[in-house]
């Protein structure tokens, strides 16, 4: 049976009927004669010798409605760049390359760098050039992103994700797409077992607020895949670091009306690449990434008034704890029902290092509550340095001709 059920305070857009994917990509062609769209897609180089990406490229081929294509390319030397530059050649939309470690790029970073301050390169920092290079372009109003490592994609996700911001019937200003992250078992340990209970948390030791109401609202928080105007892109902030998915949120929510967001169910399935714990190490895999993300959750609070102190951390530990254990178990009752692999203890101990990522968060923030400062919006950059869109459009258009 379809689930159509409302929760939350924005709007669910459901996947109700499984056959119409040519009726929307139909009348994306249309609204794309004035809302072109480009896609954003942040890669690292491994990723173009992987599995998932080649396949991506196929399906993207096949796309009539994207005017522009901008892979913004990280950890790629020169021969890896020139490798990226054949393999994404056969886009026949407008493709252009971000090569990142280039040094034309690592010329405008330190320029940047110059005015502001380094930011922590990553997911967040290449994304938000690709939104600048967008910007500079002027050929979209509408900017969509998704990762690069989706084993299960199909261009039915990207009409999907991209038709609730161009339609002008709906005309919503962002949107987030969710899915469900199953095999034969339950992925998705972050937002299962520490994002959703931690958030719940945070309402029982702080109360119901708007703002946690809001990210409460969200299927799949941690989603890499979202849709939004043009003039939002500008106004927006990113964090450099892990933190980019609940930092985009929390921009949003500052920068748009409710009835403005929406998410959007994808696809049936959906499977990527997963994280591994390295346990006590919070500077690799899913730990590092459990800490960046409670760090742009308390910041995000915390410039919403809320006042932290060492009590206060010690005890959203202990009502965490409780939150996820008891999602656990709601999990694993949910798995035995559909006759899914459950691995209960090792469930119980990621619960336990997730828990350590809710102190050392804690510690950094009573220590510098400010932190590496997100990375402004591109109103700021361009105020600050007036020809810097001139300058990106130049050096991307030297590396992909050189």
């Amino acid at each position: 049976m379809g689930d159509f059920f409302q929760n939350g305070v924005i709007t669910t857009l459901h996947r109700l009927n499984r056959d119409n994917e040519k009726i929307l990509e139909n009348e994306l062609i249309e609204y794309t004669k004035h809302r072109p769209i480009a896609l954003v897609l942040p890669s690292l180089f491994s990723e173009l010798k992987g599995n998932a990406l080649p396949k991506i490229i196929d399906e993207l081929c096949t796309v009539p409605y994207i005017e522009q294509i901008i892979i913004s390319l990280d950890q790629a030397n020169k021969e890896e760049f020139l490798f990226a530059k054949k393999f994404f050649s056969r886009l026949p939309q407008k493709t252009a390359i971000i090569w990142n470690d280039g040094p034309r790029m690592q010329s405008l970073y330190g320029k940047l760098g110059e005015e502001f301050c380094c930011w922590e390169r990553g997911k967040g920092l290449g994304t938000w050039m690709a939104y600048g290079y967008v910007l500079a372009s002027e050929k979209s109003q509408i900017i969509v992103c998704h990762d690069c490592d989706i084993l299960t994609y199909n261009k039915e996700i990207l009409t999907r994700l991209c038709y609730p911001v161009t339609s002008p019937s709906l005309n919503f200003e962002f949107c987030k797409g969710y899915y469900s992250r199953v095999t034969d078992r339950l992925h998705g340990r972050v937002t299962r077992l520490f994002v959703t209970p931690l958030i719940r948390a945070l309402m029982k030791t702080l109360g119901i607020t708007p703002f946690l109401l809001y990210l409460d609202s969200f299927r799949y928080l941690l989603a890499g895949e979202f849709a939004m105007t043009a003039s939002l892109a500008w106004r927006n902030r990113i964090p450099g670091d892990w933190g980019l998915e609940i930092g985009v949120l929390g921009e949003v929510y500052r920068n748009c009306s409710l009835r403005n967001i929406c998410q959007v169910d994808l696809a049936d399935t959906y499977e990527h690449k997963h994280q591994e714990i390295f346990p006590k190490n919070a500077s690799r895999g899913l730990l590092k990434m459990t800490v960046d993300i409670a760090k742009n959750l308390f910041r995000t609070l915390a410039s919403e008034g809320v006042i932290f102190s060492e009590g206060f951390f010690k005890t959203l530990k202990a009502t965490y704890v409780r939150e996820a254990q008891t999602a656990l178990r709601k999990y694993h009752n949910d798995a035995l029902i559909n006759s899914l692999y459950f691995d209960r203890h090792g469930e119980a101990l990621a619960v336990e290092e997730f828990a350590n990522s809710v102190t050392i968060a804690g510690e950094q923030i009573l220590e510098d509550p400010l932190g590496i400062p997100l990375i402004p919006n591109w109103s700021r950059i361009v105020s600050a340095i007036p020809d810097f869109f001139d300058r990106l459009l130049e050096t991307v258009e030297e590396d992909n001709k050189d």
